[in-house]
């Protein structure tokens, strides 16, 4: 069994990460803020991980983090496209300063490999479809430049310190424990809380903006392939993870309104700021070199999150004492 130091390890796709591990009978350290993340996301595996409130511009707790580690999953960050326009020094100072303190403490510890959450969001507003991996970045947001910025990062210290690097692009990543009450939630988990609550939720745009939506299960399944792919096929490399077929948004908001049986119509706002028209992934490269295939499909993943949210609030609903 393996040791493995996740990052942003409260958070929605970090804390999906750590349950399969610790299935797995792995080793799971994991460092977060909690400025996003949420430790009810680990609840039920607490006992089961070595778990360190941190921020990853912590320079000597970072190093003493990495110690002993043989993978790295890096899923910490300051998320969201809109959040990086409003604010690009924080964001700037999270993801890109915080990527590499830890590049630099994984070298020093000979980590084995990194595993890095790239996103789609480096393609920007190009119109070819679907994305490539040998297209030219084009991102359009600070968030975009961030991440990209990451990935040359994590290659530039495979070439020169010999760390093995393995980029991620995410395209739309969704399922259950994602956070849904923030401006900065993914548009699924938004559309469904608002629902459920009986508010109609806006779509931006026309709601033709498509998106690559990628259940969570095969992001986690991405990142377990990564670590133990060989060197020759996977180091310093760049590699699309999502399904190969894109929804709308108004598809999107149709479905889990039949789900939940909501029948008000979408309202309607203007454009994001940032924001991409239409995004799909080729994912012909990870499938080939890493043997990656999506295990769970957007209406399947759809129902699951759905279902999910709904227990939660089921849960969550404190019961009125009679007086």
């Amino acid at each position: 069994m393996a040791r493995y130091l996740i990052t942003g390890i409260a958070g929605f796709i970090g804390s999906s990460l750590a349950h399969a591990l610790v299935d797995q009978g792995h080793e799971v350290c994991g460092i977060d803020n909690l400025s996003t993340g949420n430790l009810d996301n680990l609840a039920d595996i607490r006992h089961a991980v070595d778990f360190q409130e941190m921020d990853l511009q912590d320079v000597s707790g970072v190093q003493a983090a990495c110690e002993g580690i043989d993978y790295i999953l890096h899923q910490g960050a300051l998320a969201s496209v809109p959040r990086s326009v409003k604010d690009p020094l924080t964001s700037h100072e999270s993801n890109i300063n915080g990527t590499l303190n830890l590049l630099i403490a994984a070298r020093d510890a000979k980590v084995r490999r990194i595993v890095y959450a790239a996103s789609s969001s480096a393609y920007g507003d190009q119109p070819t479809q679907p994305k490539q991996e040998d297209m030219l970045p084009r991102p359009l947001s600070p968030y975009a430049v961030q991440k990209l910025t990451c990935e040359y990062y994590i290659q530039s210290f495979y070439r020169a310190y010999g760390l093995e690097g393995v980029c991620l692009r995410y395209f739309n990543i969704f399922g259950p424990r994602q956070a849904a009450d923030s401006p900065y939630s993914g548009v699924i988990a938004q559309f469904t809380f608002k629902m459920m609550a009986g508010e109609t939720p806006t779509i931006f745009g026309d709601g033709l903006t498509s998106r690559d939506f990628n259940y969570v299960d095969n992001a986690v399944s991405a990142n377990l392939l990564a670590c133990l792919a060989p060197s020759d096929v996977a180091t310093g490399r760049v590699f699309n993870i999502g399904t190969g077929k894109s929804h709308t948004l108004n598809e999107v908001y149709a479905a889990i309104a039949g789900q939940l049986g909501f029948t008000p119509k979408p309202n309607y706002g203007p454009p994001r700021e940032g924001d991409i028209k239409h995004s799909l992934a080729d994912i012909t490269r990870a499938s080939k070199e890493l043997g990656y295939q999506p295990r769970a499909h957007f209406h399947e993943g759809l129902k699951k999150t759905v279902a999910w949210y709904l227990e939660e609030k089921e849960k969550n609903q404190t019961p009125v004492l009679k007086r």
